[in-house]
C-alpha cells in the first residue's frame, strides 16, 4: 500500500520556519545595538543581538541537519540545488571582495594630491610583507592543504585521517585569526589614516571576518563527521566548507600580493 502522504517527486518543499524571520530581527538589534555602541559607548544591546544571533543560527542548522541526515531530504536534485546556491553566493563573495580591491588600485595606480601624489601616502608606514603577512600566507596556504587531505580522505572512507586533517585546518585557521589581531594590535597606523588605512582595514578585516566564519563552518563539520552524520557519498556540508575555505585562501593570496608586497614597492 503506496503512502498517499509522499511527495511524487525529488524536490525538498521545506516546511514553514520562523527562523528567517526571528534572524531578521536579531540582525536589527545588533545593528542597534552596534550604532549604541559607537555613539554612547555601550555594548550590551549589540552583546544580546549577538547572542540572538547565534542561537538562531545554532537552531536553523539543527534543522538543516536533521532533514538532511536523519529525515533523507536532501535527494540528488536537492543536492545540485544546493551546490549551485553555495556557487552562487561564492561568486557574491567574490564582487564584494572585488569592491576593496576597485577602492585600493583606484588610490594607488593614481595617487591624488590629496595623499601627496605618493603611494603608500606620506607619513604611512606599511607593514614588512616578509613578517607575519608572509607566514600568514604560509598557514592559510598550509590549510588549504589540509582541507584537501581532510576531502579526499572522506571521498576514500578514512574517518580518522578526516577527523585529523579537519582539526588540524581549524588548528591553522585560528592561528591566523591570532597572529591577524597581534598585528592589528601592532599596526602604526589607523583605519582614519588615509584612504591607504581605510583599504587595508577594511579588506583585511572582513576578510579576517571570513576566515572566523569558515573556522566556525569547519568546526560545525568536524563535530558532524565525529558523529558519523556524512559520508564518502554524502557529504554536501563539508564540501561547501571546504569550497568556501578555498575562496579564503585566494582572496588572501590576492590581498597578501597587492595591499601588503605591492604597497611597499
Amino acid at each position: 500500500m503506496l503512502n498517499k502522504n509522499l511527495p511524487k517527486h525529488p524536490f525538498h518543499l521545506v516546511n514553514n520556519s520562523p527562523w528567517p524571520l526571528l534572524s531578521s530581527f536579531s540582525i536589527m538589534i545588533m545593528l542597534m545595538g552596534s550604532i549604541k555602541w559607537f555613539n554612547f559607548k555601550s555594548i550590551y544591546m549589540l552583546m544580546l543581538g549577538m547572542f540572538i544571533t547565534m542561537l538562531i543560527i545554532y537552531q536553523w542548522w539543527r534543522d538543516v541537519v536533521r532533514e538532511s541526515t536523519f529525515q533523507g531530504l536532501h535527494t540528488s536534485e536537492v543536492v545540485k540545488g544546493l551546490k549551485l546556491g553555495m556557487i552562487l553566493f561564492i561568486i557574491s563573495e567574490i564582487f564584494f571582495f572585488m569592491s576593496f580591491f576597485w577602492a585600493f588600485f583606484h588610490s594607488s595606480l593614481s595617487p591624488s594630491i590629496e595623499i601627496g601624489s605618493i603611494w603608500p601616502p606620506k607619513n604611512i608606514i606599511p607593514f614588512n610583507p616578509y613578517e607575519i603577512p608572509l607566514l600568514n600566507t604560509i598557514i592559510l596556504v598550509s590549510s588549504g592543504a589540509t582541507i584537501t587531505w581532510a576531502h579526499h580522505s572522506m571521498m576514500n572512507n578514512l574517518k580518522s585521517e578526516t577527523l585529523k586533517s579537519v582539526i588540524l585546518t581549524i588548528i591553522l585557521g585560528i592561528i591566523f585569526s591570532i597572529l591577524q589581531w597581534y598585528e592589528y594590535m601592532d599596526s602604526p597606523f589607523t583605519m582614519a589614516d588615509s584612504i591607504y588605512g581605510s583599504t587595508f582595514f577594511m579588506s583585511t578585516g572582513f576578510h579576517g571576518i571570513h576566515v572566523m566564519i569558515g573556522t566556525f563552518f569547519i568546526l560545525i563539520n568536524l563535530m558532524r563527521i565525529y558523529k558519523n552524520h556524512l559520508s564518502c557519498i554524502h557529504h554536501m556540508g563539508f564540501e561547501a566548507a571546504s569550497w568556501y575555505w578555498h575562496f579564503v585562501d585566494v582572496v588572501w593570496l590576492f590581498l597578501y600580493i597587492s595591499i601588503y608586497w605591492w604597497s611597499t614597492y
